[in-house]
């Protein structure tokens, strides 16, 4: 099994002098230790259950842009890019340019978008659920065409695009991996069996991931899907350094379902120190699951 890194916190002693050493020293412990991810948040505002807006909170792909030049081998990507913040036409030319400076190594995180506050409290519409579902699969779509050798035109509900031209295109053939991230059994599933190359869900225990894979793969024999082709990974949220043994029987669970990568959020106040700890007690142990 593999590891990600998802870097959610940037609220860490004396985060207005530190942020961006902790930020960069952790990156390139992880690249230089085997972290298969590095995910950062497609959030203005940090979530409230994590302090919410009064706390520190970079733009996603700007801080992708910057991690690209101190890193080599590790893949970046937003866990998830929310389908409402974005025109697009212009969020598949973002993902475009990180895949080229990256050398191949961006992936399309992405979900319909949940936080009505930052939205508000930012001047950006909000539409009802159901639309935002709409508008993430025209993305999808869209993201898709102009991935191609289509370089025409779109023309769906939400969004009309008269040129879908991308040049250079990504590095990654056919395009970077896209990864629909959610548990949702309905909507979110199903867009995963029609459009991505990974899932990631919740994981809340193996009974429900158990079940929300089971899920997918009804999904998969409906639309024609090879089940099989599809990536399954979960972000997890617990401390593997609390409790190594255990936590590596718990993944050997989670393996024998079919996931192949957990991402984990850093513990305590030291991201770098924490990443140091799990390449070195956690990361050979895990790729042994």
């Amino acid at each position: 099994m593999d590891l990600g890194l998802h870097y959610a916190s940037f609220t860490h002693p004396a985060w207005d002098r530190l942020l961006v050493d902790r930020l960069t020293e952790t990156a390139r412990v992880s690249d230089q230790g085997g972290v298969a991810w590095l995910t950062v948040m497609d959030h203005w505002f940090q979530m409230e259950t994590l302090g919410g807006p009064e706390e520190p909170m970079l733009e996603g792909y700007t801080t992708l842009g910057y991690l690209t030049a101190v890193t080599e081998r590790i893949r970046l990507s937003l866990l998830v890019t929310g389908a409402t913040y974005r025109r697009p036409g212009l969020l598949a030319k973002t993902v475009t340019t990180l895949d080229v400076l990256s050398r191949g190594r961006a992936m399309l995180g992405i979900g319909a978008a949940w936080y009505e506050r930052e939205h508000e409290g930012l001047g950006v519409p909000f539409p009802p659920l159901k639309e935002r579902f709409g508008r993430l699969e025209e993305t999808l779509r869209i993201c898709r065409q102009m991935w191609s050798d289509d370089d025409g035109p779109f023309t769906g509900e939400h969004y009309r695009l008269a040129e879908t031209v991308c040049v250079p295109p990504p590095v990654q053939r056919p395009h970077p991996p896209v990864l629909i991230g959610g548990s949702g059994e309905r909507r979110t599933l199903r867009l995963v069996a029609e459009y991505a190359d990974a899932c990631n869900l919740f994981g809340e225990s193996p009974d429900r991931v158990a079940h929300k894979l089971d899920v997918l793969r009804r999904h998969c024999d409906d639309v024609g899907r090879d089940y099989d082709s599809i990536r399954k990974t979960m972000i997890g949220s617990v401390d593997p350094l609390a409790d190594v043994d255990g936590f590596l029987a718990d993944m050997e669970r989670y393996a024998a379902l079919g996931i192949s990568l957990v991402a984990l959020v850093p513990a305590g106040d030291d991201p770098v120190a924490w990443t140091t700890g799990v390449c070195e007690k956690v990361l050979p142990r895990l790729a042994e699951v």
